[in-house]
């Protein structure tokens, strides 16, 4: 009796493992992109994503492709099922497919500023963003954290976050000691999203040394970013991307009529644009200064 009952246990751990390793294999591409696009760990996603939804198998993940447990919120729009959690008949978002779900998840961190902290962490610290999603409030469950940090670790999905792209020799150099004429700040650079682009609004003294630093990015990528050059002065309160703008503007902005005191990088960045696609866009030559009243194309 002791054999068989053995042998039934050991069915099921290698059943379950199977479950979770298919579920790891068919969206670790989507993790990655989005670890990508958006700065959260693909280790992360996946964890969450798969005690989220039970690797795909929970009621809430079958019947409305909500593989993170999202709940409506006051901001939600979409379509809606009614689900017992915390309290009864709650209600969660519902999905087209996975994939939605995959990228709302990434769009509900990115877009709440009590998540804003984690983006400050190494990409590869799978535990403190672990352990900060309990501390914001993702989730009621104690051990949330420890249960996410366990997925990872017995997966082996940390192997995830280091497949950003392939490392230049340059950054495999290194890294020189931080600069002690970059400023620092009290208060963490808060993240938001709005035109499908994340961003920061740069603080007194701020400069993109000082944003690169504290975000984990190389200042050159955020001067490309954000179309200048890199003695470019930061004012307080300016828009710097996180990561390269549209080359038109999201619905419904198709036009915009000019403001005094705006210009067309003023402009570009409100809108999440490319300077080059803004004059592109509208024939104007590199010289061309928009006057008051002006009307110009955003898409």
């Amino acid at each position: 009796m002791i054999f068989i009952f053995l042998f039934f246990c050991v069915i099921g751990i290698q059943a379950q493992n199977a479950t979770y390793t298919n579920y790891f294999n068919q969206y670790k591409g989507i993790a990655i992109e989005h670890m990508n696009q958006y700065r959260i760990p693909a280790s992360i996603i996946l964890a969450q994503g798969l005690l989220e939804s039970g690797a795909g198998q929970s009621k809430l993940a079958k019947n409305a492709n909500n593989h993170f447990g999202i709940k409506c919120h006051g901001d939600w729009k979409g379509k809606t099922v009614y689900h017992d959690d915390d309290k009864p008949g709650e209600c969660f978002r519902k999905y087209k497919n996975a994939k939605e779900s995959f990228l709302d998840h990434s769009l509900f961190l990115t877009g709440r500023p009590r998540y804003a902290r984690l983006f400050v962490l190494d990409i590869r610290d799978y535990k403190g963003w672990a352990r900060g999603l309990k501390a914001c409030g993702y989730a009621t469950d104690p051990a949330y954290a420890e249960k996410l940090i366990n997925i990872i670790e017995t997966y082996q999905l940390y192997q995830y976050d280091n497949a950003q792209r392939a490392k230049k020799k340059s950054e495999t150099t290194p890294k020189k000691a931080k600069s002690e004429t970059i400023a620092h700040f009290d208060k963490p650079l808060q993240v938001y999203k709005a035109n499908g682009l994340i961003y920061v609004h740069a603080r007194r003294g701020e400069s993109f040394e000082s944003i690169a630093e504290e975000m984990g990015f190389k200042a050159s990528r955020l001067v490309r970013y954000n179309d200048v050059p890199k003695d470019f002065p930061l004012k307080e309160g300016d828009i710097v991307y996180l990561q390269k703008k549209n080359t038109k503007a999201v619905k419904p902005h198709y036009e915009h009529k000019v403001q005094s005191g705006e210009s067309m990088y003023s402009i570009a960045q409100k809108y999440g644009i490319k300077l080059s696609s803004l004059y592109n866009m509208n024939n104007k030559p590199p010289e061309y200064r928009p006057q008051r009243g002006d009307v110009l194309r955003l898409r």
